[in-house]
């Protein structure tokens, strides 16, 4: 049985991956459903595509939630040292391990971001929810990257920090409020914000989009890069962040 077979087992065994990919997807789509339903009548007009994405980021912190849990969880539990035991190249495990997540957290971002998309189309009445853009098809498509590599930092950050209340707080705090507050840094807060990974990926699946508010661009001022440099940016940062994370894994003890 190969390493991907078994890890999949592994993750499916458990009800949290369930209910986090639940989670996700009813998360995403329902605030869709307010963006847009809200929107009809007056201001119908101004519904977008980009606009039934509204709530597909918090899916997103929920499935890299899950990505961390299928790590620490067996750290908790104490089966890691098994599964090292059984597999002593570390490397390989971990390595399967984060391929099975971040595959079925791609799964998961496409079925949020056209579920979203699918819920938007029949609530925004005669709205131009029509996908007619390459931007626009960046934005669905690209969802289930950006889920894909966001579970890599997750999974990266389980490693690393083996406990699940702390690889959580991480992964959602940096992208939501680290992020937003680097501007605060004299001098140098509105360039870092610009290379940070999580602004990068927003840059990738925002830049250029019409949210319907005067044309505005979803992705603002901090994009630095063009989508697809940003999107190679924040893989950059997941795989770096992995390597360290097997390393340290390779050193210290199960």
């Amino acid at each position: 049985m190969s390493l991907i077979t078994v890890e999949r087992i592994k993750l499916f065994s458990t009800r949290s991956p369930w209910w986090c990919m639940i989670v996700a997807a009813v998360l995403s789509i329902g605030l869709a459903s307010l963006a847009t339903g809200l929107s009809t009548g007056a201001d119908e007009a101004q519904v977008t595509p980009a606009m039934s994405q509204f709530g597909v980021n918090l899916g997103q912190m929920v499935i890299m939630v899950m990505a961390a849990l299928a790590v620490t969880t067996e750290y908790r539990f104490g089966t890691i040292r098994t599964s090292f035991l059984a597999v002593p190249q570390r490397a390989s495990l971990l390595l399967s391990k984060t391929v099975v997540v971040a595959g079925l957290s791609a799964v998961v971002g496409l079925i949020a971001s056209w579920g979203s998309w699918g819920m938007g189309y029949l609530l925004a009445g005669s709205a131009d929810m029509a996908i007619d853009t390459s931007a626009e098809w960046r934005l669905l498509f690209g969802q289930g990257l950006v889920y894909g590599i966001g579970a890599i930092f997750a999974v990266a950050v389980g490693i690393l920090i083996r406990q699940s209340a702390g690889a959580i707080a991480i992964l959602i705090l940096w992208p939501l409020l680290v992020e937003n507050l680097l501007t605060l840094i004299p001098k140098i807060g509105d360039d870092l914000q610009k290379w940070a990974p999580f602004t990068n990926a927003n840059q990738f699946i925002n830049g250029g989009q019409d949210m319907g508010a005067a044309g505005a661009d979803a992705a603002g001022p901090s994009a630095q890069l063009g989508p697809w440099w940003a999107l190679a940016y924040f893989a950059a940062w997941g795989i770096g962040l992995l390597v360290i994370a097997i390393g340290a894994a390779n050193k210290r003890d199960a």
